[in-house]
């Protein structure tokens, strides 16, 4: 029986050695690397994107996720819908869960950023470097500050999304092959966590529940399309997937807005599994919500892995690792304490938006936590009535793609049908 158990032993160990073997001959040897900026995706991802039916310079989103720490490139298929074709542990990011709001709060941004080739840096002291574009508009017009903010290498951030040199290179290589292909802008989303039903619930004490009620809005339109979706900034909000005659402003008041039929009826579906999803959720986690672990806290659970590297080195754990479910009333009264020692620190609490937990004022039901939807577009219970609230519509296609040739490629690719006849076809 011994004998057996260590032969089992060993199978697994020779298993998990294999499955390192992968993931190591995976990353780039950079000392191979002559010229990092035209260095060329490996050849697993090549045959991966093949296999998925990708073309090389078709168009490519990216999705960050804070709390799990991870970053994941999606690419546009032959049924122009985005999936993940790669996905990166981020090596460090800053601050805590929830928007950057001023510049010195090492809050990493969190929202809907368009980048363009412009924002590509190749002589980055961190390696490669692509620029976020912080602020926005929707940063802009709530007087949000800061500047350089960046996914590159090196893994240390004040601020930025860092990784490692490899894998910075590979999300470099992606950016530039889909520009090449004609796509004006590639469209950055920063989210604070997967935007389930549970996630919500957990977080629902956060002074940020009714920022991130609104980025959900982005988030659900595309898990519903697949596609990443119009976005505009009115009434300081944004808006997503709307069209309208009339110019959109970022402070000034929205436009009359309208929402295609398509689309508001396959919301309304995916809103209905969310209702039910949020209700078993706040039963699950009735007076117990997420603590939200701090920099430090996360940078404690890897500090092992700083041995050997550069003391620039930098990594932080993610803050599913270091943070916990806690009763509510433990929860408030720990947050309470490090703002005060914050405030007596340094005078002023470095970062209002993550300082303190909201009070819960009731059970929690769904009433004013989950939000309501009109119209098929979530709208946020609680968000000021000023809020725009989206109507029916089409709108234009912003990332038609034609894979271009080689005569045609520097010209602008031709215009697709909107995104949601072409869905609504494939369907």
């Amino acid at each position: 029986m011994r004998i057996r158990h260590l032969a089992y032993i060993s199978l697994m160990a020779l298993a998990l050695a294999g499955c390192n073997d992968t993931l190591e001959s995976a990353s780039i040897d950079l000392s191979t690397v002559k010229n990092k900026v035209e260095q060329p995706l490996p050849a697993h991802i090549v045959a991966e994107m093949a296999k998925k039916g990708m073309e090389r310079n078709s168009p490519i989103m990216i999705r960050i996720f804070k709390e799990e720490g991870v970053m994941e490139i999606l690419k546009a298929n032959q049924n122009n819908r985005f999936e993940v074709i790669a996905s990166y542990n981020i090596c460090a990011w800053s601050g805590r869960l929830g928007p950057k709001v001023k510049e010195g709060d090492r809050q990493a941004p969190e929202g809907f950023y368009m980048l363009t080739p412009a924002n590509l840096n190749p002589n980055s002291k961190y390696y490669l470097a692509i620029n976020t574009g912080f602020p926005n508009r929707y940063d802009a017009a709530n007087g949000r500050t800061g500047a350089n903010l960046m996914i590159h290498g090196a893994c240390s951030s004040s601020g930025c999304y860092s990784m490692t040199d490899q894998e910075v290179l590979e999300i470099y290589a992606f950016a530039r092959d889909a520009f090449k292909g004609g796509q004006k802008a590639v469209q950055l989303e920063a989210f604070p966590f997967r935007m389930t039903a549970e996630n919500m619930v957990k977080h629902r004490l956060s002074p940020n529940i009714e920022f991130w009620k609104m980025l959900k809005v982005g988030y659900d339109n595309f898990e519903v399309t697949k596609r990443p979706p119009e976005v505009e900034v009115c009434e300081k909000k944004y808006v997503f997937n709307q069209e309208s005659n009339a110019p959109f402003n970022a402070a000034g008041k929205c436009p009359v807005m309208t929402t295609p039929p398509a689309l508001q009826a396959a919301l309304a579906t995916y809103d209905k599994q969310y209702q039910a999803d949020y209700a078993a959720a706040a039963k699950k986690f009735d007076g117990m919500a997420w603590y939200d672990p701090t920099e430090a806290e996360r940078k404690a659970i890897v500090s092992k892995q700083r041995k050997g590297h550069d003391i620039a080195y930098a990594p932080t754990g993610t803050a599913l690792a270091a943070g916990k479910m806690m009763k509510v009333a433990d929860l408030e009264s720990m947050m309470a304490n490090q703002a005060g020692q914050q405030v007596v620190r340094g005078g002023t609490v470095a970062n209002p938006t993550t300082a303190g937990v909201r009070l819960a004022t009731a059970a929690p039901g769904l009433a004013g936590q989950q939000g309501t939807r009109t119209a098929g577009i979530a709208v946020a219970a609680n968000i000021p009535a000023n809020v725009p609230i989206p109507m029916a519509n089409p709108m234009v296609d912003p990332l038609a793609y034609t894979a271009p040739s080689v005569e045609t490629a520097q010209t602008e690719p031709a215009k697709k049908p909107p995104f949601w006849k072409f869905w609504a076809k494939s369907e």
